[in-house]
């Protein structure tokens, strides 16, 4: 019976222990203030000191009841310390130097120079009027004049779209990205609006002329995303004498909702692609302004990854995009298939999904449409997320566009990774048993079976590796493949590659290869070693030559021959960067005849 107390009061002991580390690893991930964290230790410290004055409560449904009152004093710390929204700076310092003043069409604007000076980044410069009240869902409008010099100096908010909670993301951050690190500077989230048309753009420090120049647009489904992420922030390669700029465009549900009234009140008769649309006309103004600061409007690549290279290749059919760029660099995806695997739908599907979601909402015109706030509709972002034939950006697919030699671009570079499918896959990994169920879901049954006869798998490793592989050429290298095929055909300069270096952090899976591209790779990072820094330096090199020249191949790189991804062989990028063959080649043959 003597040891009953001092057993007890180390039992509540370890408890309050394990309940203050899981609270404050909850404070951490989600990015509460520091209020919380003061909030979170007096609330600890007077439980503790309740129980050691012996202020505890007899009998078990009393001490149950103290652990209650701690777990409410916890959530309504929790509440009060919830991170704010605010607006991410240009440049992580306290006060950064401003730039001089750069004269735009539309106004007069500053940039700060990052730390060492060598670049000047310019954030959150508009292109368009914001598309919002009775200009949601209209083609993006002139920008309007402004007053007074602009301090562009933070960047927009990202498109509306559909936000987890800060733990989730820095989840996604600690175990897909596996880096994470703990600090009180970013305990905020980013804000996110349908008021996004804006660029960020990073330029070599100074006074500069005829600078070539890269237009990016960013990946997420068309559905998500932002133009400012670390991976493919322009100041990697504006250190190499590139100006960069990164666009914002609408997303989802007010980037890609296609109605028939929306159509008729169009001067243009379109409907759906609005989110492409905001793309012309950021290119329009890089065309009109690029000059001030000191980019040449002739000289412009555009540029995009996953969901923004599919708009690349569409935009490269498109009649309104033409003169806006002369090369273009695609990663991880394409719409130049004849039936493009994502990304992409016919205007009579996305006129159906346009009819649902107006059922879904309870709305029978467009004034009750657009009088609805965005947080009432942007979950319907999941149903728009395609590019369409809409007969104004695009008046035919980019497949029959490129069949009859109708196309915009003078070269490209473009490639895919060896394990596209990976966080694709997470979830939904095959086995054995599932195996042959995946691929004729996939393929249509008649193809699916010559597959699995032609790939058979003998055990779960060998079922997982295949289905891997097959989804990564059915939804992303498939689509490279046909863009090489019709290069030939059209007589274009192509460079196509196979990123497939493995690190610390997300290796070769979708979206690995950006951070080597832009020479973005943090100087302090264990995730990398020597190799993959090498291996950046000849890879944001190829892209450095390819933006000035059309050419990626330049002195002390290894040759890079232009169109061979039509017999199978591309340049693979790894730890010896060499020509190779295409490991999903003998796939195509079924995908091509998929029902």
């Amino acid at each position: 019976m003597k040891n009953k107390k001092p057993a007890g009061r180390i039992l509540w002991k370890i408890f309050l222990g394990m309940f203050a580390v899981l609270f404050a690893v909850f404070l951490e991930l989600n990015k509460h203030t520091l209020l919380g964290w003061v909030l979170a230790a007096l609330l600890l410290a007077a439980f503790a000191m309740a129980r050691e004055k012996r202020l505890r409560f007899a009998g078990v449904g009393k001490r149950l009841l103290a652990w209650a009152l701690l777990a409410v004093g916890a959530a309504g710390i929790a509440w009060l310390s919830w991170p704010p929204v605010k607006a991410v700076p240009a440049v992580a310092a306290s006060h950064p130097k401003e730039t001089g003043i750069v004269h735009t069409a539309a106004g007069d604007l500053t940039g700060v120079y990052t730390l060492d000076e060598a670049v000047e980044v310019f954030a959150g410069v508009p292109y368009a009027q914001p598309p919002t009240g009775d200009l949601r869902w209209r083609e993006p409008q002139p920008l309007e004049k402004w007053d007074g010099v602009l301090k562009a100096d933070h960047f927009a908010p990202m498109s509306m779209q559909t936000q987890s909670l800060p733990i989730v993301d820095a989840l996604k951050r600690l175990f897909g990205y596996h880096e994470f690190s703990v600090s009180l500077s970013d305990n905020c989230r980013t804000p996110a609006s349908e008021d996004s048309l804006y660029l960020n753009i990073w330029k070599p420090a100074g006074q500069r002329e005829n600078l070539p120049v890269l237009v990016y647009v960013h990946g997420g489904s068309l559905q998500s995303g932002q133009p400012w992420y670390e991976d493919y922030s322009g100041e990697g390669l504006a250190r190499q004498g590139v100006i960069v700029v990164n666009m914002g465009y609408r997303l989802g549900v007010f980037g890609f909702f296609a109605d028939e009234e929306l159509a008729a009140e169009s001067p243009n008769g379109t409907t759906g692609n609005y989110g492409l649309l905001d793309q012309i006309c950021a290119l329009a103004w890089v065309r009109d302004n690029i000059a001030a600061f000191g980019g040449d409007p002739g000289n412009v690549t555009l540029a995009g990854e996953s969901a923004g290279a599919a708009c690349v290749t569409a935009l490269c059919t498109s009649p309104l995009a033409k003169g806006l760029f002369r090369r273009v660099i695609a990663e991880s995806s394409t719409t130049t298939a004849k039936a493009p695997t994502h990304s992409f739908r016919s205007l009579e599907d996305a006129l159906q999904a346009g009819k649902k979601t107006r059922e879904r909402l309870g709305v029978s015109s467009l004034a009750e449409l657009r009088s609805l706030p965005a947080e009432k509709i942007v979950d319907e972002l999941n149903a728009h997320h395609h590019l369409t034939v809409d007969g104004y950006a695009l008046t035919e697919t980019p497949y029959a566009s490129y069949q009859k030699g109708r196309f915009n671009e003078e070269a490209r570079l473009h490639g895919f990774n060896l394990e596209e499918s990976g966080p694709f896959l997470l979830f939904g990994q095959a086995t054995l048993k599932n195996y042959a169920g995946y691929v004729r879901a996939l393929l249509g049954s008649e193809q699916g079976e010559r597959f699995l006869k032609a790939f058979p798998a003998a055990t779960d490793a060998e079922a997982q590796k295949l289905w891997a592989d097959l989804y990564s050429a059915y939804y992303f290298s498939y689509g490279h493949y046909r863009w090489e095929q019709q290069a030939k055909e059209n007589g274009v300069p192509s460079y196509e590659y196979l990123f497939s270096k493995h690190n610390g952090r997300l290796g070769c899976w979708h979206s690995g290869e950006e951070i080597y591209f832009y020479g973005n790779i943090p100087a302090g990072s264990r995730l990398f070693q020597s190799d993959d820094r090498e291996l950046s330096r000849v890879m944001s090199a190829y892209f450095v030559q390819f933006v000035k020249t059309g050419n990626p191949n330049g002195d002390g790189l290894p040759e890079w021959p232009a169109n061979t991804g039509a017999d199978g062989r591309l340049l693979v990028l790894d730890e010896q960067v060499r020509l190779g063959d295409d490991p999903f080649l003998p796939f195509y043959d079924f995908i091509e005849q998929a029902e």
